[in-house]
Formats: C-alpha cells, sequence, structure tokens
C-alpha cells in the first residue's frame, strides 16, 4: 500500500514543483522543453512494454532505451515499415504538430 501512496504523492508533486522550480532556475531559455524531453525518455523506458506491444510489430525496433525519446523509436520504426495501424496514427497525429516530427527526432538528444 505505501508504494502506491508513495507513487501518487511524486505524480502528484510533479506539476507544481516543476513550475515552482522555473522560477529558480536563472536560464529559463528551454526549461519546458528539456522537461518534456525528459518525460519522454522517462516513458520511453516506463511504458516500453505497452509501446512495444500496440505500436510496432513484432519484428520492430523496440522501445525502452532510457536514452531515447519515443518519437525517435517510432521514426525508427517508420522508416522500417514496422508500425502498427495505432503506432501510424499516433506518427500522424504528432505530424499534425511539427512536420516530420518522428523522422526529425530520430537519436536527437534536443
Amino acid at each position: 500500500m505505501i508504494q502506491i501512496i508513495l507513487f501518487f504523492v511524486a505524480y502528484v508533486l510533479f506539476l507544481p514543483l516543476t513550475i515552482i522550480n522555473f522560477f529558480f532556475v536563472e536560464n529559463k531559455k528551454g526549461y519546458f522543453l528539456s522537461s518534456a524531453t525528459n518525460l519522454d525518455k522517462f516513458a520511453n523506458r516506463e511504458f516500453r512494454t505497452l509501446l512495444n506491444k500496440t505500436l510496432i510489430t513484432d519484428k520492430g525496433y523496440k522501445f525502452g532505451n532510457i536514452e531515447e525519446t519515443i518519437s525517435s523509436a517510432l521514426g525508427k520504426n517508420e522508416m522500417d515499415g514496422t508500425l502498427t495501424k495505432a503506432g501510424k496514427i499516433l506518427v500522424w497525429v504528432l505530424d499534425k504538430f511539427d512536420k516530420n516530427h518522428c523522422f526529425k527526432s530520430i537519436d536527437n538528444t534536443l
């Protein structure tokens, strides 16, 4: 039970602490992009099983590298033609916000 409580405490505190921390950071340029990239890398590792089962075929490039974003792994699978229908839809949505987003994200540490 304590593990679940700790999970929720960490989850609930993350957003307000991120915003409060912003005011203490001297160089604010790129602060939120950096935070988003770090969350993306964490999600790539944390949700690797779900991502591997739903977004790529069995022969696809696997999610899970903590140093890589989800978009980078999607871009590699897009190039290899190993995206599932759900993976293709996610790439399409991301491309609506930023043209060729996943392709441009391949191994890009921002």
